[in-house]
């Protein structure tokens, strides 16, 4: 079967434009996740720019205060 020349064109024109959007896409998903490392986003879950550690309270209260989330009675 004969395949027309614009037609063959055209299907290699489109191909070449798909694999041009896969590669930024590629690129895209690359940057964002170094740039996730790169704030420090490997495990711990990040505040603002300080990172939360388990087992240590998160807020600015004195450990001998009582907690600020009180039952109203």
């Amino acid at each position: 079967m004969f395949i027309h020349p614009d037609l063959l064109s055209s299907v290699h024109e489109q191909h070449h434009r798909d694999l041009i959007e896969q590669a930024d896409r590629y690129r895209l998903l690359a940057v964002a996740r170094r740039r996730g490392r790169a704030r420090g986003a490997g495990g711990a879950v990040s505040v603002g720019r300080t990172p939360v550690v388990r087992g240590r309270p998160a807020g600015n209260l004195a450990a001998c205060e009582p907690p600020a989330a009180a039952s109203a009675r």
